[in-house]
């Protein structure tokens, strides 16, 4: 966990405008108050830091102030634009949110880039969303929290979880969830459950998962139509929202070469704050199922925290 030091608080009236520094900041669900940026949406307070500021003056060849870049908080200690939407910072009881990394540049039509001539906002500036209010000041010090993704991965095997033979499938689950959030720069953490075929059980773990607010539930077999082939008969039921879209491109993408693909019941979903994908039980069918879920996983996530990431 880092600590960065805040240089300057920041504030105007209007859009587009450059912030001139303030005593102290008053952060509320809207954002700072009476600042022109504050309101019920994802960029509610701005961050640049001076390791970015410092380059850009190289640049300028001259000494650029706190707020120039129209930033509400200037900060020391850390490079901004490498955090990731849903870390956080906080400071005491405040709790703020990152929500986007860079914005898109108005160029000739914003005041600021008329006043200094460029603008390092759009590249390395970075928005945040208040979580719990208070009030900040220059020489605060805010410690940054990197999101940490907790994962869930369940395999439902009769003959596995008796020791007949070794869960592959499962083991391929994890070593692929582990390199798709490496690299990405972000944190995870794996639980792993072996449990045979029984909907008692796949139903408590699932439970769990949703109470405790888990990012991501991956399960592998009981997808087909076989006697003991039921988790998708389990999982349908507690989803708030079905993600059709995904596993149907996916059997027909390989089931046009492979009919046998297209009797996999695999659904995907949303279930409270986590999303769900039940998968087959072979290392060959997770490899395509995930190699299709990870094009469009950070953005559903996004998504189910209410950030547009388009």
């Amino acid at each position: 966990m880092n600590s960065i030091k805040i240089i300057s608080v920041n504030i105007s009236e209007q859009k587009g405008t450059i912030k001139k520094p303030v005593e102290r900041i008053v952060l509320s669900h809207q954002g700072v108050e009476t600042d022109a940026h504050a309101g019920p949406w994802n960029r509610q307070v701005s961050m640049l830091g001076l390791e970015s500021i410092r380059k850009f003056e190289k640049q300028a060849q001259r000494t650029i102030q706190p707020g120039e870049f129209a930033e509400n908080i200037t900060t020391s200690g850390m490079e901004l634009w490498k955090t990731h939407p849903l870390d956080r910072f906080t400071c005491g009881e405040i709790e703020i949110e990152v929500t986007q990394i860079g914005k898109e540049c108005h160029g000739t039509s914003c005041s600021i880039f008329k006043e200094v001539g460029n603008c390092v906002m759009p590249k390395e500036g970075i928005f945040t969303r208040v979580l719990h209010n208070g009030t900040l000041k220059a020489g605060d010090k805010l410690e940054y929290h990197p999101k940490m993704y907790r994962i869930l991965v369940i395999t439902l095997s009769d003959r596995a979880s008796a020791g007949e033979y070794e869960d592959k499938s499962g083991a391929r689950i994890q070593d692929l969830v582990k390199q798709f959030f490496n690299e990405r720069g972000l944190h995870c953490f794996i639980h792993y459950s072996l449990i045979p075929d029984d909907p008692h059980r796949l139903d408590e773990l699932l439970h769990m998962a949703k109470d405790e607010l888990v990012d991501l539930v991956i399960t592998t077999g009981g997808t087909g139509i076989g006697p003991r082939d039921f988790t998708p008969d389990i999982v349908k039921p507690l989803l708030d929202k079905e993600i059709p879209g995904i596993m149907e491109m996916i059997r027909t993408k390989y089931g046009a070469q492979k009919p046998n693909a297209l009797v996999s019941r695999s659904i995907a979903g949303v279930m409270g704050k986590s999303l769900i994908f039940t998968l087959p039980g072979s290392v060959k069918a997770v490899n395509e199922y995930f190699s299709e879920i990870s094009v469009s996983l950070m953005h559903m996530i996004y998504m189910l925290h209410g950030l547009d990431t388009h």
